[in-house]
This record gives structure tokens, C-alpha cells and sequence, in this order.
């Protein structure tokens, strides 16, 4: 993550993410993981990624993690590209980017294994309140 002299970004970024990983769990997102790919990527710190079943819940998920994060900190997302159809909803924070996926495009484009050398940020389930990921 990104750090100023005294850190606060790095930690800010962190229990940001915290609060979009927790988002997501509510709505019983699959297999959220979060990595950390600023040292490769110079564009955006670190990657949320997650994913739905169905279309309905890819949306749902997307509105909780953006309703969260801005009551959190106030901001919504820079850009947001795909809600037309739901299948690979992207909300760009800056910080971080979030991708909420339905299942199976997830596994056509396979982020983890693409970005597989970089280290994922573990929040443990239970700091993700009634987390369902599977």
C-alpha cells in the first residue's frame, strides 16, 4: 500500500478495504480475496477481488461495498464500468480497485492466478463480521 511519512494512507487504505471485504461478505459474496499488487502495478495499490452467482447478486454486492466504503470515508468511487450487464463490475477507488464478478467470468479471466506472485492482505473471517465466502 501507498505510505506518506507517517503511514496514516497505508493504514487508511487498509481499514477501507476491510470495510468493502466486510461489505461484500454481508451479502454472502464468494471467495473474496484482496492483493496487493502495488509493487508491480503503478496505478492502484491492491485488488479486491469477489463474486456473485447471478447478476443480482454482483449488483447487490457492488451497491453494498460503495454504500459502505462511503459511509466510511466519505468518497465513492473515481470510475465504475460495468453495471449494464453485471458480469464484471469494476469500481475504481484510486487506492484500490474492486472487481465483483459473476462466477463464472471470474474464472474465464482468473485475476489470482494472473497476479499469483503478488501478497494478499488476509483480514480473518471473523474480523469480517458474518462472512459467508466460500
Amino acid at each position: 500500500m501507498s505510505t506518506t511519512s507517517t503511514g496514516t494512507q497505508a493504514t487508511d487504505s487498509r481499514a477501507v478495504l476491510k470495510v468493502a471485504a466486510t461489505a461484500a461478505a454481508d451479502k454472502k459474496a464468494h471467495r473474496t480475496v484482496i492483493l496487493e499488487v502495488g509493487g508491480v502495478l503503478g496505478i492502484t495499490d491492491a485488488f479486491l477481488i469477489t463474486s456473485g452467482s447471478n447478476d443480482k447478486q454482483v449488483r447487490t454486492i457492488a451497491d453494498a461495498i460503495e454504500r459502505a466504503v462511503k459511509e466510511h470515508s466519505g468518497s465513492g468511487p473515481i470510475r465504475t464500468e460495468g453495471l449494464s450487464d453485471a458480469r464484471w463490475i469494476l469500481l475504481d477507488y484510486g487506492d484500490f480497485i474492486v472487481h465483483v464478478f459473476l462466477e463464472e467470468t471470474r474464472q474465464y479471466y482468473d485475476l489470482e492466478h494472473l497476479w499469483a506472485d503478488v501478497p494478499r492482505i488476509e483480514f480473518p473471517m471473523q474480523e469480517l463480521g458474518r462472512a459467508a465466502n466460500a
